[in-house]
C-alpha cells in the first residue's frame, strides 16, 4: 500500500482492505468541518464494493453523503468545492487490480499534517448516523461556460479507455461545438496510463484534419494525438499554458522536471513561472502559496487551471485545447516542445542507500556545474538547453533520472553520465 498526500493506493483486497478504506475514511472526517462530503468512483471492479465501504464509513461519523456515482476524478473536485469535502475512489493510472481513496479538503489534496492525521488512530464521534443522497454535478454547464462554443466545429476523437471519463468528456465536447468519434468507451484493451501506452486505436484512427485525446481509468490524466501520432506528455500542459495565456493568464507553477520548452514559452510571452517538486500536490500547493493561476507537471499530461479546479483536468484541458486548434499558438506551442528531448531512466538500488547516494551525487554536481538546486533531489542546470535530475524513488527500490536537451545525442550522453555517477556512487559507498 502507498499512503501519500496523493492519496492512498494498493491492491484492493490484499495489501488494501475494507477495513484500511474503514479507518481512513473515519480518520478523515475529523476533517471534514461542513459534515458534508461528496464522493465518487471510477470503473475499476472493485469500485463498487469501496464505495459501499466509503459511505458507511462516512455516514457512521454522522457526515451527509452527497454520491455522484461514476464519474472522473475532476468533477468530485469540483464539486467538493460547494460542499467543503470529498472522496475519490480511484487509483488513477495504476494497473486495473489497484484501488484506492483520493481525500479531498476544500477542492484541494491533503496536506501532510492533514494526511498523518489520515494515517494515524482517532477518537472519531460516532453519536450520529448522517445520510446519503444520489446527486447530478454541474461540472458539465461550468465547463461550457468556461470554454465557449468552438465555430470550426473541429473533428475530435476521444479514446476513454474503459473509463469514468464516457459519462463526462463526450457531453462536453459536443456541447462546446466538437463532432466527436468515440473510443474505447466501456471496455479497452490498452493499459490505464495514456502516457506510457502507445494508443494504437487512437493513432491508427486519428488522420491529419483530427485530433484525439485519451484519457485514463479517472480521467484526470489526457495525452493527446495529431496526425496520427502520439504528442509527448509535455505538450499536453504546454497546449492548456498556451490557453491560459490566451486567457489572460500570468502566473504559472511548472515541477521541477517539466520540460524547458514550456517555461521559455511562458517567459516568451511576458508570465512568470515558478517551480515545484515533482508531484501533482506539491505543484497544487505552491501554486496556493503563490495565488498562481495555472500550471502543471509535464511528465503525467496534468494541466491545472485554479480557476476551475486544483487537480489535473484532463476533460477540461481536451476542451480547451480544442477550442484553440485554428490558433497560432497550437504550433508555435508544439514546434517549440519538439525542439527538446527528454529521456527518463531508472537505476535499481536498495532504499537504504539513497540518501548517502545522493550525498556523493550532490557533492559531485557542485564541483562540475554553477547551477545545482536542491528543491525536489538534484537538479544541474547544464546550459540554457539543458539540464538533469537525478531523485529518490518514494515508491520503489530506484533512483530515478530525468534530462533534457535540445540535442538528443546530448540528451543520450547526459543519461548515460548520470546513470553511470549513480552507480559510481553505489559502489563507492556500498
Amino acid at each position: 500500500m502507498k499512503i501519500t498526500i496523493s492519496g492512498i493506493r494498493g491492491v484492493f483486497g490484499d495489501d488494501l482492505t475494507p477495513n484500511d478504506v474503514i479507518k481512513y475514511c473515519n480518520n478523515f472526517t475529523m476533517l471534514v468541518k461542513s459534515k458534508k462530503c461528496v464522493i465518487g468512483y471510477d470503473t475499476r471492479p472493485s469500485s463498487n464494493i469501496m464505495m459501499n465501504n466509503v459511505v458507511a464509513s462516512l455516514m457512521q461519523c454522522g457526515i451527509e453523503v452527497y454520491n455522484l456515482g461514476m464519474v472522473p476524478t475532476p468533477v468530485v473536485f469540483r464539486e467538493s468545492r460547494k460542499y467543503g469535502a470529498g472522496v475519490m475512489i480511484t487509483s488513477s493510472h495504476n494497473p486495473i487490480e489497484w484501488n484506492g481513496l483520493k481525500f479531498i479538503i476544500d477542492g484541494r489534496g491533503l496536506n501532510e499534517d492533514e494526511l498523518n492525521i489520515i494515517k494515524n488512530n482517532q477518537t472519531v464521534d460516532k453519536s450520529k448516523i448522517g445520510t446519503e443522497k444520489f446527486i447530478e454535478s454541474n461540472y458539465v454547464i461550468d465547463a461550457i461556460n468556461l470554454v465557449g462554443s468552438i465555430k470550426e466545429n473541429p473533428e475530435v476523437i476521444l479514446d476513454i479507455g474503459g473509463g469514468a471519463a464516457k459519462n463526462v468528456a463526450p457531453e462536453v465536447l459536443q456541447k462546446i461545438g466538437c463532432n466527436i468519434k468515440i473510443l474505447n468507451e466501456t471496455q479497452s484493451n490498452r493499459g490505464p496510463d495514456p502516457t506510457t501506452d502507445s494508443l494504437s486505436d487512437l493513432t491508427s484512427e486519428c488522420n491529419k484534419n483530427q485530433i484525439g485525446f485519451a484519457y485514463d481509468l479517472d480521467g484526470d490524466r489526457v495525452v493527446i494525438v495529431r496526425n496520427g501520432k502520439k504528442l509527448s506528455s509535455d505538450a499536453t500542459l504546454g497546449l492548456g499554458i498556451a490557453k491560459a495565456i490566451e486567457l489572460g493568464y500570468k502566473k504559472f507553477v511548472l515541477s521541477i522536471d517539466t520540460s524547458i520548452a514550456i517555461e521559455k514559452y511562458i517567459k516568451q510571452n511576458g508570465c512568470s513561472v515558478q517551480r515545484s517538486k515533482v508531484g501533482e500536490a506539491n505543484v497544487i500547493d505552491l501554486m496556493l502559496q503563490t495565488n498562481s493561476e495555472a500550471g502543471g507537471e509535464g511528465s503525467s499530461a496534468g494541466f491545472i487551471l485554479s480557476k476551475f479546479n486544483f487537480c489535473r483536468d484532463g476533460i477540461l484541458t481536451s476542451a480547451l485545447v480544442s477550442s484553440m486548434l485554428e490558433s497560432k499558438r497550437f504550433e508555435d506551442v508544439i514546434d517549440l516542445i519538439n525542439e527538446y528531448y527528454q529521456l527518463r531512466e531508472k537505476v535499481k538500488i536498495e532504499s537504504k542507500f539513497h540518501d548517502k547516494i545522493m550525498n556523493e551525487l550532490k557533492q559531485s554536481l557542485q564541483n562540475e556545474f554553477d547551477e545545482i538546486s536542491t528543491a525536489d533531489g538534484i537538479k544541474a542546470i547544464i546550459d540554457e538547453n539543458s539540464w538533469v535530475l537525478v531523485r529518490k524513488s518514494n515508491t520503489e527500490d530506484s533512483i530515478r533520472i530525468s534530462c533534457e536537451s535540445n540535442n538528443l545525442e546530448k540528451t543520450k550522453q547526459i543519461q548515460y553520465n548520470m546513470v553511470e555517477l549513480v552507480k559510481q556512487s553505489y559502489t563507492k559507498i556500498k
